[in-house]
């Protein structure tokens, strides 16, 4: 069989690999902690569930979609106002998403052609980078260094990259590295946008898990940004709805429509109970929202008092679900440390090298275990002597 060349772009997905070791040994009666993968185990909140159930019970709503809902549209117009003090227009600056990531993985081909530049984060997360080469863009990576506080240096982007550039990925609060970006930074980034004439690609899926009494916004509320790009958001980790995989894009207009049209042809719209439920959740009852990030910050706290204690070093996220730690001195490689903690301790992280060039030495952590867990998983790292025996 014959199979497509941009497939020699991709690999196995380190994910992928890291669920079939974890099978292997629960296969093998070993006991094992994942804090892998970013999959929130924070159900949705009674009312959002109480939609959800009404709606599938209908036989009327096991049609096909087509498109979003007037209420849906219009849901997404009200939370923006009221959470980021944004004006949409629902009829045109609103799209749903089956998930972010399916987004993130189809905009690029409404915006590069093939051999056009795409400038994305790295670290970042692997569809920032995927959903480019999938359109056959090539890639300019934006380096984000902790010395910088883990910022996108725009005036370091070369002249002539800026200038082939169409597309920019950007993504704060950030994963893999947690950080927040200034109100300066966005102002820069607008700025930037519009002289090189970029479209701006703003993943805002953790707005809502910011800690320690700090707030987050939308890219959208700076002036000029509206003209520049568009946002994702998610209800995944916020509402719990992961799975039901349920995002949007907002914001630019041109752009919005551009992916309506794509869509148009590649899917059938979200299953009309999701988009009564996600409606819901966007509208009603809001203190759901302040229990998740309290149970995060909870989290938060735990896994990383209860690994400096042992001496695994690391700085507490200011937001986001994950916790973006150096890998212990003695290692070559954070997949080589990776492989030894999970073999080791039972513990299962995801290499920072999965997230591009500049994740290596790094690892990533996901607070998606209850607190019993998370202190097992402490206690079972320091058992295993894999902090001391380098």
């Amino acid at each position: 069989m014959k199979f497509a060349k941009r497939m020699d772009r991709f690999g196995e997905g380190i994910f992928t690999r890291l669920v079939e070791i974890r099978r292997r040994k629960e296969a093998a009666g070993e006991t094992v902690i994942d804090l892998s993968i970013g999959a929130p185990n924070i159900p949705p909140a009674d009312h959002i569930l109480d939609v959800l159930g009404r709606e599938v019970a209908k036989k009327s709503n096991y049609i096909y979609a087509i498109s979003d809902q007037s209420e849906l549209r219009e849901a997404v117009a009200v939370w923006y106002q009221r959470r980021y003090g944004v004006t949409l227009d629902p009829g045109t600056q609103v799209s749903s998403l089956l998930g972010s990531q399916e987004g993130l993985s189809h905009i690029a081909m409404t915006i590069v052609d093939e051999g056009d530049l795409a400038l994305v984060p790295d670290p970042c997360y692997p569809v920032f980078a995927d959903g480019p080469s999938l359109a056959g863009a090539e890639l300019y990576y934006m380096p984000q260094k902790r010395e910088n506080g883990y910022l996108i240096q725009l005036n370091e982007i070369p002249e002539d990259v800026a200038r082939r550039a169409k597309l920019m990925v950007v993504s704060y609060p950030n994963n893999p590295t947690t950080v927040l970006a200034p109100d300066a930074f966005y102002e820069e980034l607008v700025a930037f946008a519009k002289k090189y004439d970029i479209v701006v690609i703003h993943d805002n899926a953790y707005s809502e898990l910011v800690f320690d009494g700090r707030r987050c916004g939308s890219f959208l509320r700076y002036p000029g940004a509206m003209d520049v790009g568009v946002e994702f958001n998610s209800l995944s980790k916020t509402y719990g709805l992961a799975g039901a995989r349920i995002g949007f894009c907002v914001g630019n207009a041109e752009v919005v429509a551009q992916l309506k049209c794509l869509k148009s042809n590649m899917d059938y719209g979200m299953f009309l109970p999701l988009q009564k439920a996600a409606a819901a959740a966007i509208t009603r009852d809001q203190s759901c929202v302040e229990r998740t990030r309290s149970a995060y910050q909870a989290r938060r706290d735990i896994l990383c008092d209860g690994l400096s204690e042992i001496g695994w070093k690391m700085e507490k996220p200011v937001a986001t679900m994950f916790v973006w730690a150096p890998i212990p001195d003695g290692f070559a490689s954070s997949e080589e440390f990776v492989l030894e903690l999970v073999e080791k301790a039972g513990v299962i992280v995801t290499p920072g090298s999965a997230f591009g060039p500049s994740g290596e030495g790094y690892v990533r952590m996901a607070l998606v275990q209850d607190e019993p867990e998370l202190r097992a998983a402490i206690r079972s790292i320091e058992r295993s002597g894999i902090l001391t025996e380098r």
